[in-house]
């Protein structure tokens, strides 16, 4: 089998960011690779995400129970496996990829009562790489930033792409009890966490980055 890396955070974290300065800087070490990024959202895997980020189910995450919302996210994944990079993966090939399994992790958990989360997550795991079969990554790599950073980051991303925030993005609650939940989880299937904000202020993009290839790199050479 070939390795998977996998990039996550809660929303406003950088992701996106940091996800192309990745995969720039693992083409220009000349390692071939596959690049995802999850949801699928112009691919037909992903309708019921669609209809249930649009609040076609609810205006509220709540709406959706964790454990369904789970499963839509799945499906789009598991298509992907099958369609695109299952094979490359199965002969060794580098994948790096922005979410995965792991954001079910972190948004859909947040809506179990602090006691059950444990409980989710472990149905999480089985549900999506014994049952369905998809891979475990290698490294996972979590940006964990403060969430009166994030809503700050995310506003500002809207004014400049000119797009909404979804139901999670507006909902500032919420958000808070992802970022709990997501250390929660890091701690729970030992992620590698990269803290963005040190000493009350933002990291850089390039120190970040260079955090996240030292890390990248040295899963690579193992």
């Amino acid at each position: 089998m070939g390795k998977l890396i996998v990039i996550e955070g809660t929303d406003g974290s950088g992701k996106s960011t940091q996800f192309r300065l990745l995969t720039e800087a693992v083409a220009k070490d000349g390692r071939e690779f596959q690049k995802l990024v999850f949801p699928q959202y112009k691919e037909e895997s992903s309708a019921l995400i669609r209809m249930y980020l649009g609040g076609q189910f609810g205006s509220s995450p709540s709406d959706v129970n964790a454990y369904a919302a789970s499963a839509f996210y799945a499906v789009d994944r598991y298509a992907s496996y099958k369609k695109v990079w299952g094979d490359w993966y199965e002969q060794g090939g580098l994948v790096l990829s922005d979410r995965y399994t792991t954001s079910n992790a972190v948004h859909q958990a947040s809506k179990e009562p602090e006691e059950k989360r444990g409980e989710f997550l472990r149905w999480l795991y089985e549900f999506e790489y014994d049952r369905l079969g998809l891979p475990k990554p290698d490294l996972t790599i979590y940006l964990d930033v403060p969430t009166k950073y994030t809503e700050q980051l995310m506003r500002s991303r809207e004014a400049a792409t000119g797009t909404t925030a979804d139901i999670h993005e507006k909902d500032l609650d919420y958000l808070a009890v992802c970022r709990e939940t997501g250390r929660f989880a890091a701690k729970y299937y030992g992620w590698t966490v990269i803290d963005c904000v040190r000493d009350g202020a933002m990291r850089t993009i390039e120190d970040i980055h260079g955090e996240i290839m030292a890390r990248v790199r040295a899963c690579l050479e193992e």
